[in-house]
C-alpha cells in the first residue's frame, strides 16, 4: 500500500516527512519543541514553510473519525484546531505497518491549559481561564457536541482581543448530535470537572500549582460558571410588547457573563400581548464591522455592540423576525438613531460623538426604567438625558498627537481640570 494523504493540505511538503519512522523516533531536526499536555498518543510538532503542524499517531478508524469531527466543528464555527488531513498507508523500511497520523494546524500563540496552571498562575487569572473553558463547553453543547474528555491537556488557551478564549484540540472521543439531552450534558460536564480537578491535583503533587489554587474547588467552580451561562442562554424571557427595559436587562446579564448578543429571535404569543425573546450569541470582535455594513455608522466595538443590541431589540419589538436585516437597519437608523441625534441641541453636540451619545441615552433609559418599574420610552429618556446628563458634561475636542500625528480626543479644560 502506498502512502496516502486524505484531506485538504496546502503544503505538499507534508508528504516528505519521515513517515516510515514511528513518530516517537522522529529526529530532533524534524520536530519543534512546543508545550503540550498529557496525551494517550504520541504527538509531535513540525514546522513547514513557517507553519507549525501537530501530528498525532492514532488508529485508522479513529484518525478518520476525528478528522471528520473537527471538519464539522469548524463548519459550525466552534473554537477548535483546524484539521489538515490524515496520513495512511505508513510502513517502516522493514515493512512493518505503522499507525495512521492525524495532522492539524497548530493554533498560533496558544498554550495548553495544563501548561498555564503549571506556572505561577495568579488566582484571578485562573478564574478567567475557567470562565473561558465554561464558555467553550457551553458553545460545544449548544451545537450538539459531547466532548466526553475535556481536560486541561486537550484544551488550548489564547488571548482573543483582550479577552481569554479556550479551544478544543482533541475530538477523538467526541460525539456530534442534533441536540444533546440534559443527561448527555451533565455527563460531559461531570467528566470535565473530574479531569480538571484530577490534573490540578497532579500538578499540586508535583509542586507546580500555585498554593492559593484549590484543585477540587476549582473543578466545582467550573460547574457553577457553566450552569450560570447555560441557564441564562437557554431561559427565554417573556415581556409585554413595548417593555424594552426587561430585554435590556437580559442582554446586560449575557454581557456580564462574557457573551455578546449578535441577534435576537422573537416569538409572539397567540393573543399578541407578549413576546418571548431568546438571544443568539457569538464571540466579541465583529460588531463594529456588522454595524458599519448595516448602517454606515462607524463606532468603537463596545458602542457598536450596544447599538446592535438596540437594533435587534427594535426588530423584535416590531415583530419583524423574517424581514430583511438591511431593511430593518435602515428603518432603525431613520426612526431611532438619527431621531436621538437630532434631538440634541447644536450647542451640546460637541460634548460627545453621536454613537457615544446614543449609547448613553440607552443606558439612561434602562436606569430610569428600572427605577420606575416600566419602560419610560425613548423620547422621555432623551429629554431627561439631555437636561440632566449631557448638559453637564465637558466638551470633547480633537487634538493632534505630536508624537504619532494621529487625531485623539480630550476633554476641554474646566475649572476641575485647571492646574494649580
Amino acid at each position: 500500500m502506498s502512502l496516502q494523504l486524505t484531506g485538504s493540505p496546502q503544503d505538499t511538503d507534508l508528504l516528505l516527512l519521515p513517515w516510515a519512522v514511528p513518530l516517537e523516533e522522529w529526529p530532533d531536526g524534524t520536530t519543534v519543541a512546543l508545550p503540550r499536555g498529557i496525551s494517550r498518543h504520541v504527538v509531535r510538532f513540525v514546522r513547514l514553510s513557517s507553519v507549525v503542524y501537530a501530528v498525532k499517531e492514532i488508529g485508522s478508524y479513529t484518525a478518520d473519525r476525528e478528522y471528520r469531527m473537527l471538519v464539522d466543528l469548524n463548519r459550525r464555527d466552534v473554537p477548535c484546531v483546524v484539521p489538515v488531513g490524515v496520513i495512511s498507508g505508513r510502513r517502516s523500511d522493514s515493512g512493518e505497518l505503522l499507525e495512521d497520523a492525524l495532522i492539524t494546524r497548530h493554533l498560533q500563540f496558544s498554550l495548553p491549559y495544563r501548561a498555564l496552571f503549571s506556572s505561577t498562575l495568579r488566582p484571578n487569572t485562573a478564574h478567567r481561564l475557567l470562565d473561558a473553558l465554561a464558555v467553550l463547553l457551553v458553545r460545544l453543547h449548544l451545537v450538539g457536541f459531547a466532548w466526553n474528555d475535556c481536560s486541561l491537556s486537550n484544551t488550548l488557551f489564547r488571548r482573543d482581543a483582550g479577552s481569554f478564549a479556550a479551544y478544543l484540540v482533541d475530538a477523538e472521543t467526541g460525539e456530534l448530535h442534533d441536540r444533546l439531552t440534559d443527561g448527555q450534558r451533565r455527563y460531559d460536564l461531570d467528566v470535565a470537572i473530574t479531569n480538571v480537578a484530577g490534573e490540578l491535583l497532579d500538578l499540586e503533587a508535583g509542586g507546580l500549582l500555585h498554593p492559593s489554587i484549590d484543585a477540587v474547588a476549582t473543578g466545582l467552580d467550573l460547574r457553577k460558571r457553566y450552569e450560570e451561562l447555560w441557564d441564562t442562554l437557554n431561559r427565554p424571557i417573556e415581556l409585554a410588547v413595548g417593555e424594552r427595559y426587561q430585554l435590556d436587562d437580559q442582554v446586560r446579564r449575557l454581557n456580564d457573563l462574557g457573551f455578546d448578543v449578535a441577534e435576537l429571535t422573537a416569538t409572539t404569543t397567540a393573543d399578541g400581548r407578549r413576546v418571548t425573546v431568546k438571544p443568539k450569541v457569538v464571540d466579541a470582535g465583529h460588531h463594529a464591522r456588522r454595524l458599519l455594513r448595516l448602517t454606515g455608522i462607524d463606532a468603537e466595538e463596545n458602542q457598536a455592540r450596544r447599538l446592535l443590541n438596540d437594533l435587534d431589540a427594535f426588530r423584535a419589538d416590531l415583530e419583524l423576525p423574517f424581514e430583511d436585516e438591511e431593511i430593518v437597519a435602515h428603518q432603525w437608523v431613520t426612526e431611532v438613531f438619527e431621531a436621538v441625534v437630532r434631538a440634541v441641541p447644536n450647542t451640546l453636540r460637541g460634548k460627545l460623538e453621536p454613537a457615544e451619545i446614543f449609547h448613553e441615552v440607552l443606558e439612561h433609559r434602562w436606569f430610569l426604567s428600572e427605577n420606575s418599574g416600566s419602560d419610560i420610552g425613548l423620547q422621555s429618556a432623551v429629554d431627561s438625558y439631555i437636561t440632566n446628563v449631557l448638559a453637564h458634561k465637558p466638551d470633547e475636542r480633537a487634538v493632534l498627537d505630536s508624537r504619532t500625528g494621529l487625531a485623539t480626543r480630550e476633554h476641554a479644560p474646566t475649572t476641575m481640570d485647571a492646574p494649580d
